[in-house]
């Protein structure tokens, strides 16, 4: 086999060329990683620390204005102790369209009753039934992150058509 002769073709002095090249790709390699600044930054001490305390919902049951167009509402009460499972949605005793009248509450949009397909459906479709995927409760805290957005009536663009 051909394979066999391959060791007897590289002659003596060719092998302290490539162990020469060998050695300086590994040495080089090492000086470079020994420059490169450690990301991680120093170790931390394990430690204690205290959890922050747990935010006061908002629960005055007002309906809030949303931010931007097609935004799910927020939930305006508080859903602790809500059981939302594969078996039981706590939301739909209120906000079903049959039971609306007697809770008081808004009624579910009816894109909720709809597939993809925008076909009609006689209940909640499954692709809309775990309502916490979309709507959240709303807290007093701070905000994680900065916020400069403007709505468009605070940044002097007027209706069109009105007078």
């Amino acid at each position: 086999m051909r394979s066999q002769d391959t060791p007897r073709c590289i002659a003596r002095g060719h092998w302290t060329v490539i162990t020469a090249v060998v050695v300086g790709v590994f040495s080089g390699t090492f000086a470079i990683a020994q420059m490169v600044p450690d990301l991680s930054g120093p170790a931390d001490t394990m430690g204690q620390v205290p959890a922050r305390p747990m935010p006061k919902w908002n629960v005055d049951d007002v309906r809030k204005m949303r931010a931007y167009p097609d935004q799910p509402p927020v939930i305006p009460h508080s859903i602790e102790g809500y059981q939302l499972s594969v078996n039981t949605n706590r939301c739909l005793s209120c906000h079903k369209r049959e039971f609306t009248q007697s809770a008081g509450a808004p009624m579910i949009s009816v894109t909720h009753y709809m597939t993809r397909d925008a076909q009609m459906l006689a209940d909640v479709s499954p692709r809309r039934y775990f309502c916490t995927a979309c709507h959240v409760p709303q807290a007093d805290v701070k905000p994680l992150v900065g916020n400069t957005f403007r709505d468009m009536s605070q940044m002097g663009v007027e209706h069109m058509g009105g007078d």
